[in-house]
């Protein structure tokens, strides 16, 4: 029976916006309605233009909390996220009011939140009849067995704590994985990474050139200091913001690239790098393992979520972490990874069937 949606989105990385135009193309395929798409964000990064180019609903874009980072846009500063959110509550407040006037209007069946915290508060206080569904990486941490990296209490009771907010009301909390816990947690259901439609449509090959990908633009100084030692390589970064950098920096035009945020061209060129190196984000580290690519993860200063993902994915034999974007430690992680990765490829393969099923049964 068609089921009407709406998906709730945090809009502050690329990750989440990218699963999510793969739930709206499943959604459509199995004759469903998407009748609009909550977008939350806190204004400091550009909305990547192929999002409003794949999804077709309408898109309301909403200011949600979200971190502060420091003065060179590199590590995440707390106390000031904090202070921040607290300054902003009149705004989250309509925020909230624009949701419910969304609900009101289109009545949806269901509600899928990609961990957005506005969602999580709005039926925390609104309490709505809709069902809500929940997608993300982070929703891992909830899950018993799941390991965290050893030390960092705090951080980690933190992460747990703001994971539950986003999933206040929830029916089914789904946690997109490198890979299956078989152990069953009666609030998290393991699925494998939800990935775009093109990459299946990619071969791997090997080019000279390396992949960057900064959620950060700030760490573009420390890719800069290594390539002025290593000039004859060949990098390509894509980042939010390429005009600013290209403005405020200067550097080896010839060998050192910039491009803005692009899904189409992102793909391509990782299918043909030598390897990537990136911020830990879950998403891109998913798509270079699909492809046989090794990677760098340099997790954003502050960012136990990039932590542990760093860990996770280092676990799962996507590649190595570092502290600073040194491409000579990938350089030499090259000659010894192994492109193949056959049980990952098949529990990604399984992802939409899998996804579809635990939604229909909720």
């Amino acid at each position: 029976m068609s089921k009407k949606y709406i998906l709730s989105i945090q809009g502050e990385g690329r990750g989440h916006m990218t699963q999510a135009i793969s739930m709206y193309d499943l959604l459509l395929e199995q004759g469903h309605t998407v009748c609009a798409v909550i977008l939350g964000s806190s204004g400091n990064r550009d909305i990547p233009k192929f999002f409003f180019d794949k999804v077709k609903a309408p898109i309301v874009q909403l200011p949600s909390p979200n971190f502060v980072s420091d003065a060179k846009n590199k590590s995440i500063n707390v106390p000031k996220s904090v202070i921040h959110n607290f300054k902003k509550l009149k705004t989250f407040r309509k925020s909230l009011k624009s949701i419910d006037e969304l609900m009101n209007e289109h009545k949806p069946d269901v509600v899928i939140n990609f961990f957005d915290l506005l969602m999580g508060l709005y039926y925390r206080y609104y309490k709505p009849q809709a069902k809500l569904i929940c997608i993300a990486h982070q929703y891992i941490y909830l899950h018993g067995d799941f390991e965290f990296p050893e030390g960092r209490w705090l951080d980690k009771q933190a992460i747990k704590f703001f994971t539950r907010l986003t999933a206040k009301g929830s029916s089914k909390n789904l946690a997109l994985s490198f890979y299956n816990i078989h152990t069953s947690h009666e609030d998290v259901v393991i699925v494998p990474p939800l990935l775009r439609k093109e990459i299946f449509e990619l071969s791997s090959e090997q080019s000279d050139y390396f992949l960057v990908y900064l959620v950060n633009n700030g760490y573009f100084e420390e890719l800069i200091e290594w390539h002025k030692n290593n000039p004859e390589v060949e990098v390509h970064c894509f980042t939010d913001q390429p005009d600013k950098i290209k403005a405020n920096y200067t550097f080896n035009t010839n060998k050192l690239f910039v491009h803005a945020l692009n899904d189409k061209l992102f793909l391509e060129m990782m299918s043909k790098s030598r390897g990537l190196a990136s911020t830990a984000g879950f998403e891109s580290v998913c798509e270079a393992m699909y492809l046989g690519k090794p990677v760098m993860m340099v997790p954003i200063e502050g960012h136990y979520e990039q932590f542990c993902n760093s860990r996770d994915a280092y676990k799962a034999g996507a590649g190595i972490f570092a502290e600073k974007f040194d491409l000579s430690q990938l350089v030499k992680f090259c000659a010894t990874f192994n492109t193949e990765n056959k049980f990952y490829k098949d529990w990604v393969l399984n992802a939409k069937n899998r996804i579809y099923r635990e939604i229909s049964n909720a």
